[in-house]
């Protein structure tokens, strides 16, 4: 099993490495590598242990918390129109259209048919989400109306799993599984909007006094795992606990910072899911199929964007909503889910099934090269309208742009922020004391909680678009490591630095800082220029 793990390491990097030279997404280099596993190692049977779809699915489930991050029970209630009406929409007249294709033109059997028409109305979190994160569009509006429609989406998965249950069960009745899923649904939400309520601050908040990174990173894990673990004893899947986990801590202080540290797992086992993505494609079903497949996929596709860009046509305009209804093309990693379920179940004919896997895996590798280029396509359909509105303004607040980055909120940090709004300008403070960002936010200051060493961390502030930054803090080791990632971000941006001592600015001669001040300096030149004076 370990050749195979570091093959699969191997393979990953140098493939991704060779496309990223083409600027291909990494996610078409995971999939070709989990063909490549499959075929080499002869792993096909591998991919149905339900140990490494475990593994894979939990991609997704942190893909979900952070995506939950983004979102307040309060922000998620101003997106509602997306989610509840759009996203509704959606899943119901394009599950209900496909249902009555697949039943009246390949006459499939009823409940089949309902239960294909639901897969094939979602489209993959996983791959938007992602592309739409790594390339900025996400904060735009068009990202924006997929985000709700997705998450709508996502939401649908459990009653469709609860339909393939009621399906396919014959000894309980179909008001007694609806009664034991409202209750269910009702204990775990009840459950975990008071854990998010009333504990998780007061846990961070001594998590925190430690200063320790481990104990930090340990109970995020702990949170998102035992969540989607209470979900998934609750007979939901392991992404909607993890979501509405994501949403209890968004209310809380130290969103930023637990955003940060979990990327590095989130990016890691979506890289697994990927893999397992494919490690499904069957050249030999492809082979024996392809007429069907090359008939039918258009066709699904087609019909999907028609749909959603109908929809949208009556709250936006042409180039928006065709940019939401391409970006929402594809099937979705749940549909893999629904379809081999089903197939176990008896539900779907194998074969069919099959089919329909690998139709749902194409789509996937398609929506890469379809969103990098989506501008282009759209102006190629659609090239007199402007498009209004280009960003968001979910959740009330303006894309921070032309701002300070003011990085270390003690006695020096809170002088310079009163210096900058005595000249009317914009800032957005990042302070690793959680006490102080407490205060600070009680008066209603832009200061977050931060390990402003992280990238992600300086990105949430938008650090790219920002005027200057100031970086004020007195741990020298500490200051290295954030001015290294800072001018990583920003090749040839303005950035001042004070620093305590001539040593300490000399460790930073080879970084592109604009200002190191050496506070010696300054207070022996002020102190001398004082004494003349008298």
């Amino acid at each position: 099993m370990l050749e195979i793990i570091i093959f699969s390491i191997l393979t990953a990097t140098i493939l991704n490495l060779f496309l990223k030279k083409f600027s291909i997404p990494t996610i078409i280099g995971y999939i070709v590598t989990g063909t490549i596993i499959a075929y080499g190692f002869e792993l096909h049977d591998a991919v149905h242990s339900h140990e490494l779809k475990e593994i894979a699915e939990f991609g997704v489930v942190f893909l979900m918390f952070t995506i939950g991050l983004e979102f307040s029970v309060g922000a998620l209630m101003k997106m509602k129109k997306e989610v509840f009406l759009y996203g509704a929409l959606q899943v119901f007249l394009t599950a209900a259209f496909f249902a009555f294709l697949a039943h009246t033109i390949f006459s499939i059997e009823t409940k089949s048919s309902i239960i294909i028409g639901a897969a094939l109305a979602l489209s993959s979190t996983a791959i938007v989400l992602k592309l739409l994160n790594e390339n900025g569009d996400i904060n735009k509006l068009y990202g924006r109306k997929v985000l709700g429609i997705l998450l709508f989406q996502d939401i649908a998965v459990i009653p469709i799993l609860l339909m393939i249950t009621i399906f396919s069960v014959t000894d309980k009745s179909v008001s007694s599984l609806l009664l034991e899923t409202f209750v269910n649904a009702f204990v775990l939400l009840l459950g975990l909007f008071l854990a998010g309520k009333y504990l998780i601050e007061p846990f961070f908040h001594q998590v925190s006094k430690t200063k320790s990174n481990e104990i930090f990173v340990g109970s995020i894990l702990l949170i998102v795992m035992g969540a989607s673990y209470l979900a998934h004893m609750f007979n939901f899947s392991y992404s909607l606990g993890a979501f509405i986990a994501g949403m209890m801590i968004a209310e809380t202080h130290y969103k930023h910072q637990v955003e940060a540290d979990l990327i590095p797992f989130r990016d890691l086992l979506l890289g697994v899911f990927f893999v397992t993505v494919g490690m499904q494609l069957d050249f030999k079903i492809i082979y024996e199929n392809i007429s069907s497949i090359l008939l039918i996929l258009p066709a699904i596709i087609l019909i999907k964007i028609a749909i959603i860009f109908t929809l949208l046509r009556f709250s936006a305009n042409p180039k928006i909503s065709l940019k939401s209804a391409l970006s929402l093309f594809q099937l979705g990693e749940f549909a893999l889910v629904i379809f081999e379920l089903s197939f176990a179940k008896n539900l779907i004919d194998p074969v069919i099934g099959q089919v329909l896997i690998v139709m749902v895996v194409i789509s996937m590798i398609l929506t890469p090269f379809v969103l990098k280029n989506i501008t282009q396509i759209v102006e190629f359909f659609i090239f007199n309208t402007k498009e209004s509105q280009e960003y968001s303004t979910f959740g009330g607040d303006k894309e921070l742009s032309k701002h300070i980055v003011l990085i270390g909120y003690g006695r020096l940090g809170k002088n310079i922020a009163k210096l900058i709004k005595k000249s009317s300008m914009e800032y957005v403070a990042i302070e690793n004391d959680i006490q102080t960002v407490k205060e600070a936010r009680k008066l209603n200051k832009p200061v977050i909680f931060g390990n402003a060493a992280q990238k992600s961390v300086l990105e949430s502030v938008n650090i790219k678009k920002a005027s200057a930054v100031i970086i004020c803090i007195g741990n020298s080791q500490k200051l290295h490591q954030i001015c290294q990632a800072v001018n990583e971000l920003r090749e040839n941006g303005k950035t001042i630095v004070k620093v305590n001592k001539y040593e300490e600015q000399e460790a930073l001669a080879g970084l592109n800082l604009s200002h190191i001040i050496v506070e010696t300096e300054k207070t022996a030149s002020a102190m001398f220029e004082e004494a003349v004076k008298l």
